[in-house]
């Protein structure tokens, strides 16, 4: 069905600053969110998105997308009449350079960029954004997965440095988990709600067995590791990316044995699904994973260009993308990244076309406008 509707209630508008006192590390690269929950003041209106399609009743809606600084300056009137007129890029609008994963929770977004080096808070409630971990002893080096518990406390995989540095809502650095010599890649890290638990993704190395989950306190004091490099139940090969259920139950994306593993809260394998393939289900190259607030897992997979949705038993509901290579809403040419905040709104990530998307899965009851 479409539709032509506004994008309210969630507008979001990127822009890019420069910050001349971290030169040094390439930080200039800063994002800007802006949502706002009216409908006026917009320039361009866009066809309602929904899926599955017709027949299917819809259960997910477009509702926007992060892309560079003249989308907030056009929306809040700021832009040139060339450019509103025309839609193109001024000289010197900035953009991803290449995002990789997200997290989102209370209005906050963090997104880190491996390329410009830089993860960034994007604060809805004061319509700012900064870069965070620039100087210091907390300066990220390469940043990798970003998570975030119930009380918007920020992780971040410092791929470079080999720990994982840990933040406040407003970006002041807490502690760090674990050194070099306790990962040789850590890739990701996830926590459950009220930051008690926190799971360090290792994906060791192809010449290397150190394939692990390594679990530790709210404190940061380790508890143990799972995993080692392997294809049982509880093995890993090259695992990318880890996500925590409302109830607690881990999940794992272990990417080079094409599956996903469950897990409890303390380590103890639950269940896995998923295989090598080409059909619906299947996986060729998975890249991120969330949860939703029903339990339910999404996956990104780069080869088929998609996210597909499943339940908690691993039961494929719907794939969203891989229908074009076009930068349409809800196309991807390479998606990474993905999160999915407390009001069902999923962010993913598009690493070649520089953007991120949200769609919304409808609340109970909720049709197509």
């Amino acid at each position: 069905m479409h539709r032509s509707v506004s994008l309210s209630p969630f507008k979001i508008f990127p822009v890019a600053f420069y910050f001349p006192g971290i030169r040094a590390r390439a930080c200039w690269v800063i994002l800007l969110l802006w949502l706002v929950g009216c409908s006026s003041g917009h320039i361009k209106e866009y066809e309602a998105i929904y899926w599955p399609n017709p027949p299917d009743a819809p259960r997910y809606v477009y509702e926007g997308t992060l892309r560079n600084s003249e989308d907030m300056l056009a929306f809040t009137g700021g832009a040139s009449f060339k450019t509103a007129i025309t839609g193109g890029v001024p000289r010197g609008t900035v953009a991803f350079q290449k995002p990789y994963d997200i997290a989102a929770r209370n209005g906050r977004i963090v997104i880190s960029d491996t390329v410009s080096h830089v993860a960034s808070i994007w604060d809805v409630a004061a319509k700012r954004v900064y870069a965070f971990g620039v100087q210091g002893n907390d300066a990220i080096i390469k940043p990798g997965g970003v998570g975030m518990d119930g009380r918007q406390w920020i992780y971040v995989a410092d791929i470079g440095d080999h720990i994982v540095r840990v933040y406040d809502p407003l970006g002041m650095f807490i502690r760090q988990i674990g050194g070099p010599e306790d990962y040789l890649r850590p890739v990701d890290v996830a926590a459950n709600v009220d930051g008690q638990r926190v799971y360090v993704v290792d994906s060791g190395g192809i010449d290397s067995t150190q394939h692990q989950v390594i679990i530790y306190d709210g404190d940061g004091n380790k508890l143990k590791s799972i995993g080692i490099r392997g294809d049982g139940p509880g093995e890993f090969n090259l695992p990318i990316q880890a996500a925590v259920a409302p109830d607690g139950t881990l999940y794992v994306l272990d990417a080079g044995n094409f599956r996903v593993q469950a897990f409890d809260s303390e380590g103890n394998y639950l269940r896995q699904w998923g295989k090598v393939g080409r059909n619906f289900g299947d996986f060729a190259r998975p890249r991120g994973i969330a949860v939703d607030e029903d339990g339910n897992i999404y996956v990104t997979d780069s080869a088929f260009r998609n996210f597909q949705i499943f339940n908690p038993a691993g039961e494929l509901l719907m794939a969203i993308g891989g229908e074009t290579y076009d930068d349409l809403p809800g196309q991807y040419s390479l998606p990474a990244g993905i999160a999915v905040d407390e009001r069902n709104n999923v962010f993913v990530v598009d690493q070649i076309l520089g953007k991120v998307d949200i769609i919304r899965k409808l609340s109970p009851g909720e049709t197509a406008k």
